[in-house]
């Protein structure tokens, strides 16, 4: 699936890959990114265009009676029926984004433990996944903005550790995801990324931790 990522690019770089209006957000770079936790996130603009704003990772769907529950996740959508899934299918058609990244974790089990694995483009650029959004209104009357990665089956890097991995979009992807564009085309992007195209790194354990960040989690470890 997709449980941990990283986000580290400066703003000024991604308003030039993503193509996003409005001031830049003063970011700090994000190493492991959790559940929970705000992240960037791009949308359209009401007026057209886009924009760069902070989301919580995890969809709380605008009719949710409960609002973030601990008792299920959703963080991630599964391709095969975000069309169609109650929780999904509204955002699907009218609330897409682009999540951007420079990198996600995965963890192979091991009899010593749990070894991440950071998976980034082969050229070390930055991506994005594609993403959901929605906003749900609190009881208080504020509201809370929430998303979710959409996962695929793995491509043939990413199986030798789990057998699926978040959609990645390239530019062309990009723009065909944030316009209205038809269910079919929609669907055909959410597929396995190349595995050509992508790098795999052993990276230290001390990202197993949620709350642990900093560039030491990226740096690449022996096993």
């Amino acid at each position: 699936m997709c449980g941990r990522y990283s986000i580290t690019t400066v703003p000024e770089a991604m308003r030039t890959l993503f193509r996003f209006d409005g001031p830049l957000l003063n970011l700090a770079p994000r190493y492991n990114v959790a559940p929970t936790q705000d992240a960037p996130v791009v949308v359209r603009a009401p007026e057209g265009g886009r924009l760069l704003t902070m989301m919580r990772w995890g969809l709380v769907p605008s009719w949710s009676k409960e609002g973030p529950s601990t008792r299920f996740s959703m963080h991630n959508a599964r391709a095969e029926t975000v069309a169609e899934k109650p929780a999904y299918r509204s955002a699907f058609r009218d609330r897409r984004c682009l999540v951007p990244a420079d990198g996600y974790y995965e963890w192979e089990k091991r009899p010593d433990g749990r070894q991440p694995y950071r998976y980034t483009m082969s050229d070390g650029s930055t991506f994005a996944f594609a993403g959901l959004w929605d906003r749900w209104k609190r009881p208080d009357g504020t509201m809370l903005s929430s998303f979710t990665i959409i996962v695929t089956e793995a491509n043939a890097l990413a199986a030798q550790v789990h057998d699926r991995m978040p959609v990645i979009l390239d530019r062309d992807g990009m723009d065909a995801w944030m316009t209205d564009s038809s269910l079919a085309d929609l669907l055909a992007l959410l597929k396995p990324f190349p595995a050509d195209r992508m790098a795999a790194t052993p990276v230290s354990r001390q990202l197993n931790k949620a709350t642990n960040e900093g560039p030491e989690l990226i740096e690449p470890v022996s096993t």
